[in-house]
């Protein structure tokens, strides 16, 4: 049965336990019998055009069940018909420790929590006025702590260059809908942000990375592209890049800045880790403010619910028509969201946030060093996540369905490869609401996978 094509629209759980609830039916139904080989997980993701990890998790939890089991090198197959949930009824389902979502340290400290709730109480007494439309881009006041926030990153543009808009994927739809119409090419590291991705397919856009080292894109290589491909624009992820942690040497920086003016390719700068250095390197749109388009998301240096990035704009022309296309697809950014953002920048919450992300993701980032086997990850001493680069014979799906089988999510390199075959690696976070202690356990099991090959590893789930 190695075209079995689950019917997703049968189910409206979610998608990975629907494909484990429809091996099940299917037993019953006889559609499905013990022995039959399901289709490999990759090309099932393909017919059913949904995420590798999401036909993995499925097949994990199959396997759970003992409707399913994986043979190292043959695939998987059905060996029983579903059997009876031994669980009481009021029993706990096992707890996912998702390493997946790249976001920063949650505070538990009290205090901190307490004083982020005035502030919240303190926006609420306008609360009327809060839901009323606004104009795009920010009031004064707000483009004030925009700017004010800014200057952390040695950026001090004319306020008529600054927009608060509803998040750094709107702003960079906006972005990229503007310097570029289907067909067109648009420029990227080799190992990019999936938003990016996402966001280039939907505008039809033709996304292409470029070779990377240690220290980023490759400035000859950037160069032969915009010969051969006449790019609209090169986006980048310069600081603790979004997934290898890397950041981009200020001497690189310039390079990259140089071919850029040469060749009349804006620089759309990703800066949403920009801010977790405490002395970070000048943006680009420091190094080239005239050909840079600047988005400083506050999701990743205070909170990924609060939707709200600040955006510079090259020259005050071209707000004029990014203000426009983003008020076509969002109206505006939530009043309620900004005045918190704006209220925690002048009273100071928000960097003392920062601070707490800092030492946490600092913490966690030890604890890493300390439990997993020297050389088989690179990270910043700040970042969020760990890019595992696994060894032989680990492969990025046998590692990532090995962590699911025990409960533990990671995102293979598949959804960052816009150039070339994805290398064996993994992106692996430390942040969000998984506490420390729940991290440790996690890195010391991937630990004790990644000192043994997938055949017996798989011994000790």
């Amino acid at each position: 049965m190695a075209d079995w094509i689950p019917d997703l629209s049968r189910s409206d759980k979610p998608r990975y336990l629907a494909i484990a609830d429809l091996i099940a039916e299917d037993l019953k139904a006889g559609r499905l019998a013990v022995g039959d080989r399901l289709p490999p997980q990759r090309r099932l993701a393909k017919e059913l055009d949904i995420d590798f990890t999401t036909v993995a998790r499925g097949y994990v939890e199959a396997q759970k069940r003992g409707l399913v089991e994986a043979r190292v090198g043959q695939g998987t197959f059905v060996t029983a018909m579903p059997r009876p949930e031994r669980r009481p009824a009021h029993a706990p389902r096992h707890e996912i420790v998702d390493l997946s979502m790249n976001l920063p340290p949650e505070p538990t400290d009290p205090a901190l929590i307490e004083r982020m709730q005035e502030g919240l109480a303190e926006v609420g007494r306008d609360l009327v006025a809060l839901l009323r439309y606004q104009g795009f881009g920010g009031s004064p006041a707000d483009k004030d702590a925009a700017s004010a926030w800014l200057s952390r990153r040695a950026l001090v543009p004319a306020q008529e260059r600054v927009f608060v808009t509803p998040g750094a994927h709107p702003a960079l739809l906006g972005i990229f809908t503007l310097l570029a119409k289907p067909g067109d090419t648009i420029l990227c590291e080799a190992l990019t942000y999936p938003g990016a991705r996402s966001i280039a397919a939907q505008l039809g856009l033709r996304l292409v990375g470029l070779p990377m080292d240690r220290d980023g894109i490759d400035p000859d290589a950037f160069a032969d592209a915009c010969v051969r491909l006449a790019p609209k624009a090169i986006y980048l992820n310069p600081t603790l890049q979004n997934p290898t942690t890397l950041t981009i040497p200020e001497a690189r920086r310039t390079a990259i800045a140089q071919v850029a003016r040469h060749h009349h390719v804006p620089i759309v700068e990703d800066d949403a880790y920009g801010f977790i250095p405490a002395h970070g390197l000048p943006p680009f749109a420091a190094i080239a403010p005239d050909l840079t388009w600047h988005v400083a998301g506050l999701a990743k240096c205070i909170g990924a619910g609060l939707r709200a990035a600040y955006v510079v704009v090259p020259e005050a022309k071209a707000g004029w028509p990014f203000a426009a296309a983003l008020r076509a697809a969002n109206v505006m950014a939530s009043p309620l969201t900004v005045a918190l953002a704006t209220r925690w920048i002048e009273d100071g919450t928000a960097d003392t946030l920062l601070r707490f992300i800092r030492a946490e993701s600092a913490a966690r980032q030890q604890m890493a060093a300390q439990i997993l086997p020297p050389g088989s990850f690179r990270a910043d001493p700040l970042s969020f996540n760990l890019w595992v680069e696994l060894p032989e014979p680990w492969t990025r799906s046998a590692f990532v369905g090995h962590m699911l089988s025990t409960g533990i999510g990671v995102v293979a390199s598949d959804v960052f490869a816009a150039a070339g075959t994805p290398p064996e690696a993994a992106r692996v976070c430390l942040g969000g609401p998984v506490d420390r202690e729940k991290v440790r356990g996690a890195l010391e099991y991937m630990a004790h996978a990644l000192a043994h090959s997938p055949e017996v590893a798989s011994a000790f789930l």
